[in-house]
């Protein structure tokens, strides 16, 4: 393998982003590729064959034109479509993401957990099998809020985003039986950290948030441990979509140590 080559990290728009900076604490000098399919953009509200054949077909156009150490799909909602899938027609190491259920059952004192995720996430059977095995004797209360997905899209290129709209999006969660006893809640989308002070206020101060960030980051890296690495290019992140578009988030890319724009 080429010390050059890269992670690639692959995700619905730029709520990967929240992976990649916990992922640049542990592996600052390994090359990366962030790709945001912002033309397939939002995930969540499509159908399951939908949103598998589509990521599926984009990482293997992309692992055969920049042939990465490892994939990591940063979205939960392709995750637990599609991850399956992936890795039974790519031979690349995957990665996927799944929601935080486990963590969040270890710390909550009320024993009532609220999953946030997109509206695939929240109903598909591998949340039912988290649920199960990390979760036994706990109240888990789910709720799809895709409409936190535009916010934190909009929020990260600047844009005002008011706490009303991401109550609007997100108060589904409480307002069902034992919602009130809620101490708790996954984040099941890594668009939804972006918003996580919106959440904070809306949800008040005793809800604790955790999200799956740092855990995938952990994995990445012991998964490339004892690789030799090296950046012959600046870091980029790929689109599927209208380049002005991707433009707009020049600034917050290159906030993440991702130099070019590049259109897939």
């Amino acid at each position: 393998m080429s010390p050059s080559a890269p992670i690639l990290l692959f995700d619905s728009g730029v709520g990967g982003l929240t992976v990649l900076a916990e992922l640049r604490e542990l592996l600052p000098d390994a090359p990366v590729i962030y790709a945001a399919d912002m033309a397939g953009l939002p995930y969540g509200t499509k159908t399951e064959a939908e949103v598998a054949a589509r990521v599926a077909g984009l990482l293997g156009r992309m692992a055969e034109r920049w042939h990465p150490r490892l994939i990591c799909i940063a979205c939960n909602t392709a995750s637990t479509i599609a991850l399956g899938m992936v890795r039974e027609v790519l031979e690349t190491p995957i990665v996927g993401t799944v929601p935080a259920i486990k963590p969040a059952a270890e710390i909550t004192k009320t024993g009532t957990i609220g999953l946030l995720g997109t509206d695939s996430t929240v109903r598909q059977g591998y949340v039912d099998d988290l649920e199960r095995e990390f979760a036994q004797g706990k109240t888990l209360l789910r709720y799809g809020a895709s409409g936190l997905v535009a916010l934190g899209e909009a929020k990260l290129r600047g844009e005002e985003i008011c706490v009303d709209e991401v109550t609007k999006a997100a108060s589904g969660l409480v307002f069902q039986p034992g919602g009130e006893d809620l101490d708790t809640v996954v984040l099941a989308c890594t668009h939804f950290p972006l918003l996580e002070p919106e959440l904070r206020e809306a949800f008040g101060k005793d809800v604790t948030f955790i999200d799956g960030a740092k855990g995938i980051a952990r994995q990445i890296a012991r998964l490339v441990q004892g690789q030799e690495m090296e950046r012959e290019v600046p870091d980029f992140a790929v689109t599927t979509g209208p380049m002005d578009d991707f433009e707009e988030l020049t600034e917050a890319f290159a906030a993440h140590g991702l130099k070019g724009l590049v259109h897939l």
